[in-house]
């Protein structure tokens, strides 16, 4: 044998010697460790690629990215591999930040912009969060972690933050429960529920974003996690506040305040904003399961015109299809639905009509024949036809995460659109099947070519069923808007679609919880919304449903509904007094709608949510935290809701600074609360001094009249305050190309004058030439009314000690002196 010759034998059983984990065993199932959450060790690494930070402890790595002075996203992956960047709520990452810096000293990593840090310590991986003056915002309880899921493939994916003692969580959508979220836990898995009850969860949507108050400072987390994802806020553990999901990446945005309305607004820079809806959207709808036939149609029509009562939408449920089948009209109820649509719309009354996402198996029916030759219908794992049980009977549906698939959906509106149909509501599309409740987990998704089973698609589905519908539409229209609502949405379907709350209950409860709904919708990021007034299941009674249209004025989406088994509730179901105090209030939504439509701007543009609880005005004061009757519209009208059968008066909070009692006109100092008197034909409604609030003639639908003059009310103010009024088309996309008119009104005021300053921007002219002021709370008698130099004469004090002048609508300034 040579020298060098090794012996295999003596070799192997050096190598045994060496690996103290070696083991030859007959089973090997035993060498397999059991599964266990996994935790973040300890980092050892940083890499900067342009703005985004890698960090790793030899094999999980985080990634953390600036997006903008005030969000940073991080994202964790448990072996180093990040899946594929995708995501339907935010369309596109686009970098904003222009400066930010990776510092390291023996204790942490920190990335930091000129506005926050994101600190990575050394020791643990706890993450963390703080502002440029060194407030710690948010930190991590324990490092993030995740555990392996053997039935699916993937991770249930983990992070806990400290909860502090005084802190306050809101937002999550229309979680049925207190505004302020802190000790609840909840969970986001679109769910048809009918009839929901105080806390029942979940509901329709999942909004996986919340916002954080804590010392007068605020953040928002947006969970960007389409899997049945959980929230815990200090429920379980009252020191930690967690969010987790059954699957995907743990991928988070940490979005600075230091304001409730900065967090929102920079949210908005992510999912985007709601377009301009076409200005008869903002009118009162009418709209019950069902209207039929084309006799009961035109009737309500002529009541709502006989009674004066102002309506700009009647909605067609399900049974105006033929056996319930989508896209199709049955013409025994509507024989000639076109010249039905066309006469309608001669007095005034747009039709919106339902579609539901499940398509009948019928080899007959033109849609279901096209969505089975082109392959549009969900498969099962094993390549079956995912199929269930809806109103039609049995059904396929759409993959609407397929892009090939939105654009054929889209394609099938056109015959809906020419015979006259303004707006589709989508329902069922959580999506809900009789029996089961929902889709399998197994379903498969093409999702936008990411793939995935029905659990990472299911809080989707419904959003990408009404962006398939918003796009069809908008395409097939046109430059005209069209108008969708959607039952079941995801972060970002805002971009799409208004919503509604869903079928609620006629009890005092739901008015209630409506109220709270509305307003965590608005701070959540979806703008557009509303309840269905008088509820869906139930019987209210004439009080219950007038107190809900007054609230419901005040909702950005305004619209009555009602089951079929529930007597009709119309405004004039109930007789008098509540017909008249019906119609007042359905005219004043008809009044403020200049005001209500530059709120949208206002939304549109800059990212404002449109209804601001309380909280959102003054979060430094604790107990603010905890207020939820109250809300304002934009930011000039406070409205208090009566929520109590039978209620004379209530306790109102009106926010620091000076408001005006809109019924009569008297001032009182805020940051307080008040007794208000609350007789059926009012509730508490306040302006904010200062305040340029736009108002049009009552109308009995949108666009009736020519406007000769708009009316303006100015309340005064001795400090400086701005308002805007937004006008355009109203139902084009012309605005798009700056095509559309925003002015903006200063007023400021002393014991012996006041100014009002208007500037303008855009390219559209209004076609009337004349403001009529209305000005109230001047604290002296004026003599001289001057506009851009020229003295105004003809001016009057009215009886309500109102000022009332006209100007050209084109005027710069406007000086009022004793």
């Amino acid at each position: 044998m040579e020298e060098n010759t090794i012996d295999p034998e003596l070799e192997l059983n050096k190598i045994l010697e060496d690996d103290e984990d070696f083991k030859h065993v007959n089973n090997p199932i035993i060498g397999i460790k059991p599964i266990i959450k996994k935790y973040l060790g300890i980092p050892n690494h940083a890499n900067q690629l342009g703005n985004k930070f890698f960090f790793t402890d030899g094999e999980a790595k985080v990634e953390v990215v600036v997006v903008t002075d005030e969000i940073i996203r991080v994202r964790l992956a448990p072996h180093g591999v990040f899946l594929e960047e995708f995501s339907y709520a935010v369309p596109k990452l686009v970098q904003k930040a222009t400066t930010f810096t990776l510092f390291e000293n023996n204790k942490e990593f920190r990335v930091s912009t000129p506005v926050i840090n994101c600190h990575i310590r050394k020791e643990d991986f706890f993450i963390s969060f703080s502002d440029s003056k060194d407030n710690v915002t948010s930190m991590d309880a324990v490092p993030m972690h995740w555990e392996e899921n053997i039935k699916f493939g993937g991770y249930y994916v983990f992070c806990t933050k400290v909860c502090n003692p005084e802190e306050s969580f809101f937002g999550l959508g229309d979680k049925p429960t207190e505004l302020n979220l802190r000790g609840k836990r909840v969970k986001n898995w679109n769910t048809d529920a009918y009839s929901f009850a105080w806390n029942q969860d979940p509901l329709y949507r999942s909004i996986p974003f919340y916002i954080s108050v804590n010392k007068g400072l605020a953040h928002g987390i947006f969970f960007d996690n389409t899997f049945k994802a959980h929230f815990d806020f200090a429920a379980e553990e009252k020191n930690k506040t967690s969010f987790w999901a059954d699957g995907g990446e743990l991928q988070y945005y940490y979005i600075h305040g230091p304001h409730m309305m900065d967090v929102v607004k920079n949210y908005h820079i992510l999912t985007g904003t709601h377009p301009m809806p076409p200005l008869w959207a903002l009118g009162y709808h009418q709209c019950r399961w069902s209207y039929y036939p084309e006799a009961k149609v035109r009737a309500i029509a002529r009541t709502f015109r006989k009674e004066q009562i102002p309506c700009d939408g009647i909605y067609l449920d399900i049974d105006y299809m033929d056996g319930y089948r989508c896209f199709t009209w049955n013409k025994k109820y509507f024989p000639d639905p076109k010249k039905m649509i066309k006469e309608l719309a001669a007095d005034g009354f747009k039709i919106v009509v339902i579609i539901d996402p499940g398509i009948r198996v019928d080899d007959n029916y033109w849609v279901f024949k096209e969505g089975k030759e082109n392959r549009h219908f969900c498969r099962r794992s094993d390549d079956y036809f995912m199929e269930g049980h809806v109103w039609p009977g049995r059904c396929q549906f759409p993959d609407f995460t397929n892009p090939e698939v939105r654009e054929w959906w889209g394609g099938l509106f056109q015959g809906l659109v020419d015979v006259g149909v303004a707006g589709v509501w989508n329902d069922m599309n959580e999506p809900a099947v009789f029996g089961t409740s929902t889709f399998p987990d197994d379903v498969r998704h093409q999702y936008d070519g990411h793939r995935g089973s029905h659990r990472k698609a299911h809080n989707v589905y419904g959003m990408q069923m009404v962006r398939a519908t918003y796009e069809g539409l908008r395409t097939i229209m046109k430059n005209k808007r069209p108008f969708t609502i959607t039952r079941a949405g995801y972060s970002g379907v805002q971009r799409y679609s208004s919503v509604w709350t869903g079928d609620n209950v006629a009890t005092w409860e739901h008015l209630k919880l409506g109220n709270v709904q509305l307003q965590r919708l608005s701070v959540s990021g979806i703008p557009f919304c509303g309840t269905d007034i008088g509820g869906f299941s139930g019987e209210p009674d004439g009080e219950l449903f007038t107190r809900w249209i007054q609230m419901g004025t005040f909702s950005p989406f305004m619209r009555a509904h009602s089951a079929g088994d529930t007597k009709e509730r119309e405004p004039w179901s109930f007789g008098e007094p509540y017909t008249s105090i019906n119609r007042k209030f359905i005219e004043l939504r008809y009044r403020l709608i200049p005001y209500l439509y530059s709120t949208f701007w206002e939304h549109h543009r800059y990212g404002f949510p449109m209804l601001r609880p309380v909280v959102m005005q003054e979060q430094e004061v604790p107990s603010n935290h905890f207020r939820q009757d109250e809300f304002t519209y934009g930011d000039k009208i406070l409205i208090c809701p009566v929520l109590e059968p039978g209620q004379k008066s209530r306790v109102v909070y009106l926010p620091k600074g000076k408001w005006y009692n809109f019924w009569t006109q008297e001032l009182i100092e805020g940051g307080k609360e008040i007794e208000v008197l609350t007789p059926l034909e009012t509730i508490p409604l306040f302006v904010k001094a200062g305040s340029v609030i736009p108002e049009y003639p009552i109308m009995q639908y949108v666009g009736e009249k020519e406007i000769e003059e708009v009316k303006l009310n100015v309340y005064f103010s001795d400090y400086e305050a701005n308002s805007f009024f937004f006008e355009d088309y109203g139902e084009t996309f012309a605005y798009e190309q700056d095509i559309y008119s925003e002015k903006k009104f200063a007023v400021n005021g002393s014991k012996t004058s006041f100014t009002i300053k208007q500037s303008m921007e855009g390219l559209y002219t209004p076609r009337y030439e004349i403001y009529h002021f209305h000005v109230t709370g001047l604290p002296f008698k004026p003599t001289k009314v001057i506009a851009d130099g020229k003295p105004i004469t003809g001016f009057k004090v009215n009886k309500e000690k109102v000022l009332e002048f006209k100007s050209s609508k084109n005027f710069k300034k406007i000086e009022l002196s004793k």
